[in-house]
């Protein structure tokens, strides 16, 4: 079996150690050299110090050595050359390579640095989708105020007049800015809300449909992930609501604005007064969520899969980067607006009497507060059930175009952003 011999000539001073292997060398380095736990004995054996016989004065005697006279390195093995001392090197060598432990090092390393990464992009994808809700809810409920004002004017003042009449009055007393009252207070409610709202729908349906291990998300998830939003939504933003309520009603000029109400309530009536009809508020928008972001999502679905929405779709690959915002929306611009207009138009249908009970329950002092269930009994008893849909016709002109444009650009914002 040939052997492994080493022999260095030495040409250069004695005070000027020869280095055998370069200095930048990544596997071997002057005086040593690692060997995996891996490598066979065999291999060992061949570059083994001669069996049998003394070293010459010109030969490198090699010896297997553990990890005692080195920094300690789990799993590796050391292989010291050491020199006669006839003219070659005399002093001992040994330095230390630990590519194990370096590639386990760097692969951690990485693997922390992915995660942050990860963690980085998944908070900015947050941030965006969020703020596509909120611009949505801006533009959208800056488009209706009018409307708006007007079904709160039916609501909360038990207003008789006809619409007509109404703006007609509106107009005369408060001018073209007095439909806009108290839209900065819904725009500051609205935003939050709808941002979590889109946000909250988006996340539980995925995290549903990732446990189902469905292929498409079911009716039955849509529903229940449209709840769950409308719940978490609710909870988070129903103060805002009351403090609005509470300024449009009479008397509400007198408080000051939004920092006058909120300290109104705060003295008067205690910090859980913010959450007044928090009950009827969450079975009123748990439903009206449901509703419809299901019926929006059912209606989207049915397009998709039908021959149309196929070669639409196929269209939009073919076309790739040249395509606009507006032209990468799935549905198209007029069938989003279509499509959020029904969905908006079934939600408030579906839970209007809770809207109106919930607002009833909001403008109760401490000293005359009902429940929800007394409440709705008392609307019922002053003016029968059509007392429950009160102000429902001003409510769906508002609703319609509120729901079309907040679907619209929430689409057209996550195109902008980015958003996955």
């Amino acid at each position: 079996m040939p052997k492994f011999h080493l022999q260095f000539k030495n040409s250069l001073p004695d005070y000027q150690p020869y280095l055998p292997f370069p200095s930048n060398s990544n596997l071997l380095v002057p005086g040593g050299l690692f060997i995996d736990a891996c490598f066979p004995s065999s291999l060992l054996d061949l570059v083994s110090p001669f069996k049998g016989s003394p070293p010459s004065k010109n030969t490198a005697c090699v010896s297997r050595r553990q990890k005692r006279e080195s920094v300690a390195v789990k799993d590796l093995f050391f292989l010291s050359v050491s020199l006669s001392s006839d003219g070659l090197v005399s002093e001992h060598k040994e330095c230390h390579l630990q590519n194990e432990l370096n590639k386990k090092n760097k692969g951690a390393a990485a693997q922390v640095k992915q995660k942050v990464r990860v963690t980085r992009r998944g908070a900015v994808n947050t941030t965006k989708h969020l703020w596509a809700g909120a611009i949505a809810a801006m533009v959208s409920r800056t488009f209706v105020a009018p409307l708006e004002r007007l079904k709160l004017e039916y609501i909360v003042r038990g207003e008789q007049r006809n619409i007509f009449e109404l703006v007609k009055k509106i107009a005369l007393t408060q001018g073209l800015l007095g439909f806009w009252k108290g839209n900065l207070i819904n725009v500051l409610r609205t935003a939050p809300f709808k941002a979590v709202n889109f946000y909250a729908y988006d996340t539980y349906r995925k995290q549903l449909l990732r446990l189902s291990g469905n292929e498409e998300t079911t009716n039955s998830e849509r529903f229940i992930a449209g709840a769950a939003a409308g719940i978490t939504a609710t909870v988070l933003c129903l103060p805002l609501d009351t403090i609005r309520t509470k300024l449009v009603a009479p008397g509400g000029e007198a408080l000051g604005g939004v920092i006058g109400a909120f300290r109104h309530m705060i003295q008067t009536e205690g910090f859980f007064s913010l959450y007044r009809g928090l009950v009827p508020s969450i079975v009123s928008m748990a439903p009206s969520a449901a509703v419809f972001y299901s019926v929006y999502d059912m209606l989207k679905s049915a397009y998709l899969h039908s021959p149309e929405g196929r070669k639409r779709i196929q269209n939009m690959r073919q076309m790739g980067q040249d395509l606009n915002a507006l032209d990468q929306l799935e549905l198209g611009p007029v069938r989003t607006l279509l499509y959020g207009a029904i969905a908006g138009a079934c939600a408030e249908v579906a839970t209007y009497p809770f809207e109106v009970v919930r607002r009833q329950l909001q403008l109760q002092v401490q000293a005359s507060k009902m429940g929800a269930l007394a409440t709705g009994l008392k609307i019922v008893e002053q003016g029968g059930i059509p007392a429950l849909y009160a102000g429902l016709i001003p409510s769906l002109l508002q609703v319609l175009p509120s729901a079309s444009i907040s679907y619209f650009v929430y689409e057209f914002m996550k195109i902008v952003f980015k958003v996955n």
